[in-house]
């Protein structure tokens, strides 16, 4: 695979400084007819884990020189994580996102949050953390959930839930379906732990099941999570997924694909990518572009790109290397009126500091 330095523009969506709350992660974007973007992240937060995560949302008009203030889209008691976004025609939007049951807090990640706190920190943690004993009774405040905005993200709708997750939420199909291939989380459905495979054929506002990818022999399912699938010119659904906690996958991407809509999958495949989890855009020019953020040295963010419709990845692409640790990542890219590629991400722009939300923007090589 031939390793590209394009020419890049970086810049910022939001970063914050000052006061505890300033970490800001997970993000996605979604572009409209008239070039509107819309960036959706779980920010307000004070570390990786912790419970104080909300979805917020901004928007740009001018192609991401300037943004607006940010829009709380979801703020539930517990803590909202990743966030995903979707364009539905005219002015509708789909969020997406994810909650942990307080029980999850409460119990594993507990120590976690107390010993990653600062003095500072800790008391809050600890003291919000301490509040969430009448939930822990409550799994069904945990699991995955949708949101809808039909004039552009100025109101949104009652809360919609989904028995599957991933970062960046489902995609849309020509015949205006939507798929959403997620991991099934906290959702009391057939198989827990599950990669399954939804439809909706009302804009996401009720949903049925349609099929599952297949974990390879050897595997297991906690080794796969966080997949994100695109539709092809010819129909194919192509699905990347984040594989992990294995010897033949630390941190990677496999990809596999459907011919029936969604219904049967080929085997995972492994792609050999150093980084995960994986972000798909199908390029006007016909390219397969695949981001993703990169959690050994160097850190960073990289794309890779196939033009034959994910069967082999000839080019990739370091969109960042300047990164000084491994907290970064989920990229997410559109592409842009002139063919450039916008790409979201998480990252602190100081190391000194929590993430922040960046953008590059950048072109494939003619």
């Amino acid at each position: 695979m031939a390793l590209l330095e394009p020419n890049c523009t970086h810049g910022i969506i939001h970063r914050e400084t000052t006061g505890m709350f300033t970490y800001h992660g997970w993000p996605s974007v979604c572009i409209d007819a008239d070039g509107v973007l819309y960036v959706v992240c779980s920010g307000g937060r004070c570390l990786h884990v912790c419970p104080f995560g909300k979805t917020m949302l901004w928007i740009s008009r001018d192609q991401g020189a300037t943004w607006s203030a940010p829009i709380i889209v979801n703020d539930t008691p517990l803590d909202d994580r990743d966030a995903g976004i979707l364009w539905l025609g005219e002015k509708k939007l789909l969020v997406t996102w994810f909650i942990h049951p307080a029980d999850v807090y409460l119990g594993q990640y507990a120590d976690w949050m107390k010993n990653d706190s600062s003095v500072e920190e800790a008391p809050v943690v600890l003291g919000t953390l301490a509040s969430w004993q009448p939930f822990r009774d409550q799994p069904q405040l945990g699991g995955s959930f949708i949101k809808r905005s039909d004039d552009g993200g100025l109101t949104w709708s009652p809360t919609i839930r989904i028995p599957v997750s991933s970062p960046h939420g489902p995609c849309r199909l020509a015949d205006d379906r939507l798929v959403y291939v997620g991991k099934q989380m906290y959702s009391r459905e057939e198989v827990p732990g599950a990669v399954a495979v939804y439809e909706s054929r009302d804009e996401g506002y009720t949903w049925s099941r349609i099929g599952e990818i297949a974990i390879p022999a050897g595997f297991v399912a906690n080794n796969f999570h966080e997949p994100h699938a695109i539709e092809l010119p010819d129909g194919t659904i192509f699905c990347a997924i984040r594989a992990q906690g294995h010897p033949d996958a630390s941190f990677t991407v496999f990809t596999t694909r459907s011919t029936d809509g969604g219904k049967t999958w080929a085997p995972l495949a492994p792609t050999g990518f150093v980084g995960s989890p994986p972000h798909l855009l199908l390029h006007s020019s016909g390219a397969l572009v695949c981001v993703f953020g990169r959690r050994t040295a160097p850190f960073g963010q990289r794309a890779a790109v196939s033009y034959d419709g994910g069967q082999t990845w000839t080019d990739e692409y370091v969109l960042r290397d300047d990164a000084n640790d491994d907290d970064l990542g989920y990229p997410c890219s559109v592409e842009l009126a002139d063919g450039s590629i916008f790409t979201v991400y998480y990252q602190k722009y100081k190391p000194q500091e929590k993430p922040s939300l960046l953008f590059t923007r950048w072109s494939l090589e003619k």
